[in-house]
């Protein structure tokens, strides 16, 4: 364990590692620059949270965090099970939500669980269509 003492990832490489996606066309951190995701929160928030089950359990997710998840599955086209796989597989997956390696990955049921919360509130449209698209022509870009 003397080895982890400074590092600020759990390998010694993870900060050359990240670079390198980045020297090789890494697109999913420009996301990030792209979009102000902050204005989101209010409308994530405003959704009604899930009724606790009994006393304890785990804290839930962050609502950004589910909803970049959603994002990179909407890009990619993935099934819930495959964005879990590759937030938890892949760095460059890893780096739009914010998530990594040591830190706990939202499962396939629980992403499932926030779109549909989503529906049910009649805010997938508003969120995906209106907002990100807006954010991205404002930019003049186009998703990578």
């Amino acid at each position: 364990m003397a080895g982890l003492v400074g590092q600020t990832g759990f390998f010694p490489g993870d900060h050359r590692l990240l670079r390198e996606l980045d020297f090789l066309g890494d697109g999913l951190p420009l996301l990030n620059l792209l979009i102000p995701w902050e204005p989101f929160r209010p409308i994530l928030e405003s959704v009604p949270k899930a009724k606790p089950k009994g006393p304890g359990g785990r804290k839930p997710y962050d609502r950004m965090l589910l909803f970049k998840m959603m994002v990179l599955q909407q890009l990619h086209n993935l099934s819930d099970e495959q964005t879990e796989y590759q937030v938890r597989d892949r760095l460059s997956f890893q780096r739009l939500p914010g998530s990594g390696l040591e830190e706990s990955v939202p499962d396939h049921t629980t992403l499932w669980l926030f779109r549909e919360s989503l529906a049910q509130a009649k805010l997938t449209e508003r969120l995906f269509t209106a907002s990100i698209g807006k954010s991205m022509r404002r930019r003049n870009a186009t998703a990578p």
